[in-house]
């Protein structure tokens, strides 16, 4: 997320707004500028022959959306679908992709003071490595999900 290496390196007094989701006992923020739409759970179709994380595709309106499961990717255990669950849309790449979470908390702005940069190791989880920032707001810790870096193919060996 190329605007908070700007952010954090300068320090400008800019805000950004993150939609912080929930993911089993977790917070996640996800850049506002990603998210096209949020949408209650639907039946997904299923598609053979695909990543244990790749849920399949929905119908939304006439387009054919993918989607994939966080917690898969994140490899956490599977989802669990509640009347919470949502599916966030987002653009990555300038295409449409779906993401299943376990609820959509709220919108936070969160200015440059508030986010710090994490440092990843070279063999690091896929959980750090979709982890760019933490950000901090009223005492409470968001971690700060690269959308592109989920959307990833990256295998974790």
């Amino acid at each position: 997320m190329e605007d908070n290496k700007f952010l954090l390196e300068d320090k400008e007094s800019i805000d950004l707004q993150y939609i912080v989701i929930g993911i089993g006992n977790e917070q996640y923020g996800i850049n506002i500028k990603y998210i096209d739409n949020i949408v209650r759970m639907q039946k997904i179709t299923r598609v053979p022959m695909a990543q244990e994380y790749f849920k399949g595709v929905i119908n939304l309106r006439g387009e054919i959306i993918p989607v994939m499961s966080i917690r898969r990717k994140l490899e956490l255990d599977d989802d669990v679908i509640t009347n919470k669950t949502r599916i966030i849309i987002a653009k990555v790449d300038n295409a449409s992709i779906g993401f299943v979470v376990d609820e959509v908390k709220e919108v936070v702005t969160l200015d440059a003071n508030s986010i710090e940069r994490v440092a990843t190791a070279e063999a690091a989880s896929e959980i750090t490595h979709c982890i760019t920032s933490i950000g901090k707001k009223n005492g409470e810790l968001i971690s700060l999900l690269d959308l592109n870096l989920v959307a990833g193919e990256k295998e974790v060996s």
